[in-house]
């Protein structure tokens, strides 16, 4: 299994455009742009949302297997997670079949859109995606998607270090703005199961930056971009993705 990245890039989400950020991208060859730049100050790995011609989120095998060759071809090596987030459009078949049949070796998925089917299927498709070599990042949005999780992945799977997890920060907050101490709850479960997981966090709002400086410090990994914020630390609105990467990066740096 490729193992997370240390610094994932998300550059676009799934519902922004270029009216929320002029350099927002939202085509794979602006995608590419973005994440070459990033990569120059030290971002390992891309978090890949699609869109569709009218710039609507999208979830296509053919469009996301034509995605990963123009990124294999121009950044080989390079990890690129895809996303099979519903976004109130999919249905978990529909998810599940994108993560099997997209050519991608890494995959998020959120454990509580999946189970909006029968356990014992999202059980099934998680050993699936096991037997296939691909990495499943679950995503979890509270402890209560944490304790979900447990119930449907086996056991195998849930103990093994190469458990893949992100705690999304401030999606539901108030104004979707996050606090460095969103992440305690994630932390206390982590220690109250004995799990040790290779994990990651996201960030919604200008705390973004000091909420990934927290999970670094507590021994986690971290995905960053104008998906979750476009604000740097002091409020202030980025130029680009490169320039929220960089502001992490020297806060990381300022830890040593």
């Amino acid at each position: 299994m490729t193992p997370l990245p240390k610094i994932m890039l998300a550059p676009n989400g799934a519902r922004l455009t270029k009216a929320d950020h002029p350099a927002l991208p939202m085509i794979p060859e602006e995608i590419l742009d973005t994440t070459q730049a990033c990569q120059a100050l030290g971002v390992d790995g891309l978090h890949l949302h699609l869109r569709d011609q009218d710039g609507k989120h999208l979830l296509d095998a053919d469009a996301y297997s034509g995605a990963l060759k123009l990124f294999r071809s121009e950044m080989p090596g390079f990890p690129v997670q895809i996303t099979t987030e519903a976004v109130g459009m999919y249905e978990p078949a529909h998810q599940r079949h994108i993560a099997l049949n997209s050519g991608a070796d890494m995959v998020s998925a959120s454990v509580r859109e999946l189970c909006r089917d029968d356990h014992d299927v999202t059980r099934a498709f998680y050993n699936d995606c096991d037997q296939c070599g691909i990495a499943v990042q679950h995503i979890l949005y509270d402890v209560e998607d944490a304790k979900l999780l447990t119930r449907v992945l086996d056991e195998r799977l849930l103990t093994a270090p190469e458990l893949q997890l992100i705690f999304v920060l401030g999606r539901y907050a108030v104004g979707q703005k996050s606090d460095p101490k969103d992440l305690d709850p994630f932390l206390a479960w982590l220690t109250s199961t004995g799990l040790t997981p290779d994990w990651a966090v996201c960030a919604f709002g200008p705390s973004e930056t000091p909420a990934l400086v927290r999970a670094v410090q507590a021994g986690g990994k971290c995905r960053i971009g104008f998906e979750n914020s476009r604000q740097h630390a002091d409020g202030s609105v980025a130029q680009d993705n490169a320039a929220r990467v960089a502001e992490l990066v020297k806060a990381c740096a300022e830890l040593a």
